[in-house]
């Protein structure tokens, strides 16, 4: 076996005792809770699950919810990383709309939820609307740093050679940003889970936030975990996704 596969082998042995330190302490609180209401126990939990799996809304919430995490993910991503290179390179209009972002930034996500819902109703507009507000700015934060971060003797060199305004800024800025921006985008990822649930529960009528706030107003506890257990495992699918692409194709671009 190859060093990096003893390698490999350790973390994942590493991930799999957290995760058992993890559903052993739960065990334990939900014992000594004796109070399924309160905190059921995983094996409770794993059963509900596997009841919950078969069934058509599950699927439907959960299809609901990817959809607005993707959405309004792909709808911040395209804002933010163009606006952040370009106010990078470009002094007047960085002096200009920089107020602008830290006045809004320090502004919850769920603070717009209500004008989320009277722009917009009811359902997956608003929802889209509330998760790229919680990911442009971790993506507009770190590629704007990036942009930045840019070396002058890099840029007075493309300039020499006739670089163009917009050849600067495809050629020389966004490449050296990328890592910058891979940071952002994976940040903004995790961002996008957390609001969109938040919407979800407020002003949606399906997704995982909505089965969670149906099942607490029952008092179907379990319920809830599965919805919570199932956004987890899905937000860290994608985070090592993510992870590993980032991986695949930047680190070779930046070692060469």
């Amino acid at each position: 076996m190859s060093s990096a596969a003893i390698r490999r082998a350790a973390r994942f042995s590493s991930a799999l005792s957290g995760l058992g330190l993890l559903v052993a302490f739960w065990a334990l609180a939900a014992a000594g809770l004796d109070n399924p209401v309160l905190l059921p126990s995983p094996a409770e939990v794993a059963g509900v699950l596997g009841e919950v799996i078969g069934s058509g809304a599950f699927h439907r919430d959960l299809g609901a919810s990817l959809r607005r995490v993707l959405g309004g993910y792909v709808l911040a991503s395209g804002l933010a990383v163009p606006l952040a290179l370009v106010m990078a390179a470009w002094g007047p209009l960085r002096q200009s709309l920089l107020p602008v972002v830290s006045l809004l930034r320090p502004i919850p996500p769920i603070a717009w939820i209500p004008l989320a819902i009277l722009w917009f109703g009811l359902g997956d507009a608003p929802s889209f609307f509330i998760t790229a507000i919680a990911a442009f700015f971790p993506i507009f934060l770190n590629a704007f740093a990036g942009g930045l971060a840019v070396g002058g003797r890099y840029l007075d060199a493309a300039r020499c050679l006739g670089a163009t305004r917009l050849a600067l800024l495809l050629e020389v800025r966004l490449p050296a940003a990328l890592p910058m921006i891979a940071t952002g985008l994976r940040i903004g990822l995790g961002q996008s889970w957390m609001a969109v649930v938040t919407a979800e529960l407020i002003a949606a009528q399906s997704g995982l936030g909505y089965m969670i706030q149906a099942n607490r107003l029952t008092l179907q506890t379990a319920h809830v975990l599965v919805g919570m257990v199932t956004i987890g495992t899905l937000g860290a699918l994608m985070t090592w996704a993510f992870t590993l692409a980032e991986r695949r194709l930047l680190v070779p671009w930046q070692e060469n």
